[in-house]
């Protein structure tokens, strides 16, 4: 403490420069997805280990983005309240511990539950840090900042598949979590120290007045299109990424845990998109950004009917760049369309992005016991088509305008 009034005394900053900011907001983003996802390439290792049927080990899937739509919402609300930082590096530290505890499971039931517990705490994370890109940087700058966001979205996604299934193919699969969990705990400490105090936040005085803001979002048409294709968006992805493990699982690709994990690397080129799709997004309108990634995912996923696997990997490229993309001009779109209670607004908007996600992670498992993978990859299809024709026809007329919210002059277009 001497050291730093020592400093501040001599005209030294000991504030974070602007380039370790933003790199810790990426690094907010990598540590919330790190875990979320990390099931996925184990659920066939699950299927067999716990004499289990395919939609019951999905479960430890569904249960955390089930989880992460019930509280989204509420942690909004807190961080209106108690401020950005304040949530986002606790949430970050409880993250890595509950890590630790999924280790320790007996069975899958016990899984289930702390993946549950575990998807609870992850919208403290990413909810709260799109409010705080919003607040704490110009409108100019949110598109690049926001893709920053999304990369580490993308890598943490990325890294959590791929380490589960590297290291569940070495070790038993308790090792995945000690792994990450290790990982989440040295990054929290980073985050902690570069990610600096919001400068802009306004604080919300009670829960009350934060409930009573939130019931004014659903009157807002605008951020109701955001938040219906954002319940899409997140269903064709985790549908997608969920069963087609059980399809690379059987001939003829019968690959295991660690090919599996390493078939997650199509997310890295989400990576080197989605920076690019942050400039596009302040230069042309958000539809067509928009109706394009949707048309490129929704190729995707019917590529992947293919019993080529390099078709299937390609197929699985473009179905998540598409929906990366997608990402951006929604999370951008959400500081447009709403002037205050940002935080909010996001937890709301991540409500219905992971309701689509559970629903896509449970649906395609009846659908599969009728045609299998088939069956899954055409009504996943048809959910981005029905997506695509909503934006051509509903966003289009909807779109918030783009301003500048560091001086308040938000115009949304009803």
């Amino acid at each position: 403490m001497k050291s730093q009034t020592l400093e501040k005394k001599r005209g030294i900053s000991t504030e974070p420069g602007k380039g370790q900011q933003v790199f810790a907001v990426g690094l907010v983003g990598f540590c919330a997805f790190l875990s979320l996802y990390s099931t996925q390439p184990l659920l066939p290792l699950f299927h067999r280990i716990f004499n289990a049927s395919k939609l019951a080990v999905s479960l430890t899937v569904s249960s955390a983005t089930l989880a992460v739509a019930l509280a989204a919402p509420f942690v909004g609300i807190v961080a209106d309240m108690q401020g950005r930082k304040k949530v986002i590096v606790p949430a970050i530290y409880l993250l890595a511990f509950s890590n630790f505890i999924i280790a320790s499971s007996p069975g899958l039931s016990s899984i289930i539950f702390w993946r549950f517990v575990q998807g609870l705490l992850t919208p403290a994370v990413f909810a709260v840090a799109v409010a705080y890109i919003n607040e704490e940087w110009e409108a100019r700058e949110t598109g690049f900042v926001t893709s920053v966001y999304v990369t580490g979205t993308v890598l943490g996604g990325f890294c959590g598949r791929f380490l589960s299934g590297l290291v569940s193919s070495q070790w038993n699969w308790p090792w995945v979590y000690i792994v990450l969990g290790l990982l989440n705990l040295v990054l929290a400490t980073f985050v902690s120290a570069w990610l600096p105090p919001s400068k802009s936040f306004k604080r919300v005085e009670d829960y009350g007045a934060g409930l009573r803001n939130m019931r004014e979002h659903f009157k807002n048409k605008p951020l109701l299109a955001i938040y219906a294709i954002g319940f899409t968006i997140l269903f064709s992805l985790v549908g997608t990424f969920t069963y087609i493990n059980f399809y690379l699982a059987e001939p003829p690709f019968s690959l295991g845990p660690a090919l599996l994990g390493s078939v997650f690397v199509v997310y890295l080129i989400g990576a080197i998109i989605t920076p690019l799709a942050g400039k596009w997004s302040n230069r042309l309108p958000g539809w067509k950004i928009l109706s394009s990634a949707l048309f490129i995912s929704m190729t995707g996923v019917l590529l992947t009917l293919s019993h080529e696997l390099w078709l299937v990997i390609l197929g699985l490229t473009l179905c998540s760049s598409g929906v990366f993309v997608c990402q951006i001009i929604t999370n951008r779109s959400i500081g447009a369309a709403v002037i205050k209670s940002r935080a909010s607004a996001v937890g709301l908007y991540v409500a219905f992005y992971y309701c689509g996600g559970f629903v896509g992670s449970v649906v395609p498992g009846f659908l599969w016991e009728l045609g299998g993978w088939p069956y899954c990859a055409i009504f996943i299809a048809l959910v981005v088509l029905a997506a695509l024709l909503f934006t051509l026809c509903v966003w289009k007329r909807l779109e918030p305008v783009q301003g500048s919210h560091a001086s308040g002059a938000i115009e949304v277009v009803h």
